[in-house]
């Protein structure tokens, strides 16, 4: 026997050991992993959560723990569908590919040259903007800006990028990170533009339905002709109450889709093997490498530093985060819904890919992330950071935080401060060029505001001192109370209308109301 021969039969027998030493590796670290994740979702007494964790080319763990509704006790399972947000942005990224590799556009290619009406807010940064820069955040346009244009609203998906025209950058084109859903809902315009096809038609054509992603929708309304779907739920002076699913068919490529962890599964699978499954290629390995590369920075502050020493680089690709983290490139997205948070990565050098979707506002879907990364790429598993507890105390700080916010703000109530005028004065249509009217009436001897393009927008306001009264969205309870002003002319009479309502996500402030 040559020596060639006897190292090919030395592989031969070696493989399979490797192989099943491997796979008790896995599984002992499953079965820890397993473990841990039903006891967070105890510590955190959230209502549920699911897992699902691919390796190697396997699903090695898939299911759900906890409840799908806190009130009913269902049980959530591998099959439980929950709204993923904007790990939708993955499937954008990937659409667009199978346009570039088909030939139908080029990612350098102008916006404009597929939507001719595009606008922001400079001649020059309309004329130049490419469908590149849509997909990688670096419009100049703050996180999250104009986010209330679609937010709870009736604008269709054109009309919320046409309105974005009248936002006001933050930064220089190119030139800094702001994460904005807006372009992405351009995106999934241009996608419609090329193939004739609305964004979500699409996607199912190209992905759900060769993929057999049958439990993936692409709208909340559907869920009620669906079975097994989670119930959203939210911390409101501390009791977790349910709340109902907002139709977000208008967020479109930014956030539309609903998925459940097993379902997801064919997504990993997909990308791990750079874009083709099962034999068949999806979106091509050069596109896939093209779509992981860093196209804008982003800033690893110090503290995120001293949590996560090993991180040294964070960016934002073509529709996916990705930064290092002990010594691995991981690739990933997180989505947020009102009540319901959740996190899609990637390791490709590690063939291991999982997703965590909970059903609360929670961090424990964070907690989660870092478990799971830790539990396969950390040297010494034992030895890491709990972040269950970390982010819990972090989680209870915050809500300590708001919960002081809005005592302070109600302690300035003042009565014998009275407004300058009779209530009836500042009633009227307040109206501005990007979002429209709101309408100011009374009831019951009392102000009354309703945001007319986003009918669950209403309040009654309540005095606080002089022109300035509490508002509170009652149809929407993640919202703490807020301020809305009357702003007087050099006539002493009201002009304008100011509301601020404090959350991380949607900017009140940016809205504009001038009485007509």
């Amino acid at each position: 026997m040559n020596k060639k021969r006897i190292r090919l039969l030395a592989l031969v027998l070696i493989v399979p050991f490797l192989l099943q030493a491997q796979s008790k590796k896995d599984f002992e670290t499953i079965e820890q992993l397993d473990k841990k994740l039903s006891q967070m979702v105890d510590e955190w007494e959230t209502p549920g959560m699911a897992v699902a964790i691919f390796k190697g080319d396997s699903v090695i763990l898939s299911k759900g723990y906890g409840y799908k509704n806190i009130n009913t006790k269902e049980k959530v399972d591998k099959n439980t569908i929950f709204p993923v947000a904007s790990i939708t942005k993955t499937f954008t990224a990937s659409a667009i590919g199978t346009l570039v590799d088909e030939g139908k556009l080029k990612l350098d290619d102008k916006v404009r040259d597929y939507l001719p009406w595009f606008e922001l807010y400079s001649p020059y940064v309309s004329e130049n903007m490419t469908i590149r820069d849509l997909l990688c955040h670096r419009s100049g346009l703050e996180t999250f800006s104009g986010d209330l244009l679609w937010n709870a609203s009736t604008f269709t998906t054109e009309e919320v990028v046409r309105k974005a025209k009248h936002l006001e950058p933050k930064y220089g084109f190119r030139e800094h990170y702001g994460y904005s859903n807006i372009m992405f809902i351009a995106a999934g315009e241009v996608i419609e533009a090329v193939t004739g096809m609305e964004y979500p038609e699409y996607i199912q054509k190209t992905f759900l339905d060769p993929l057999g992603m049958e439990r993936t929708l692409t709208s909340v309304s559907m869920f009620e002709n669906t079975d097994n779907v989670v119930t959203a739920h939210i911390n409101k002076n501390d009791e977790i109450i349910t709340i109902p699913f907002l139709n977000w068919d208008n967020i479109g490529a930014a956030g539309i889709l609903n998925s459940s962890v097993q379902d997801m599964t064919q997504w990993m699978r997909l990308h791990l093997n750079n874009g083709s499954l099962a034999g068949e290629e999806y979106l091509s390995a050069d596109f896939s490498h093209e779509m992981w590369q860093a196209h804008t920075p982003q800033s690893v502050s110090r503290g995120s530093k001293r949590l996560w020493p090993s991180t040294h680089f964070k960016a934002y690709a073509l529709g996916w985060g990705t930064d290092v983290y002990h010594g691995h490139k991981t690739i990933g997205h997180g989505g947020g819904y009102d009540g319901i948070l959740s996190y899609f990565g990637l390791v490709p050098e590690e063939d291991l890919g999982f997703i965590v979707l909970s059903n609360s506002g929670s961090m424990l879907y964070y907690a989660t992330r870092y478990t799971i990364l830790d539990a396969f790429l950390a040297p010494d598993p034992d030895s890491t950071r709990n972040w269950s507890r970390f982010m819990m105390n972090y989680h209870e700080r915050r809500q300590k935080q708001e919960k002081k916010e809005t005592e302070k703000l109600l302690s300035k109530k003042d009565p014998s401060l009275e407004p300058t005028h009779d209530l009836k004065a500042f009633t009227g249509t307040y109206s501005g060029p990007m979002y429209g009217d709101a309408e100011v009436s009374m009831k019951e001897g009392k102000l009354h505001v309703q945001l007319v393009p986003s009918p669950g927008y209403f309040s009654t306001l309540e005095h606080l001192r002089h022109n300035s009264f509490i508002i509170e969205l009652e149809e929407f309870p993640r919202f703490p109370p807020g301020t809305c002003n009357f702003v007087l002319d050099k006539y002493g009479e009201p002009k304008e209308m100011k509301i601020s309502i404090p959350n991380p996500d949607f900017y009140f402030e940016e809205l504009t109301f001038i009485k007509q």
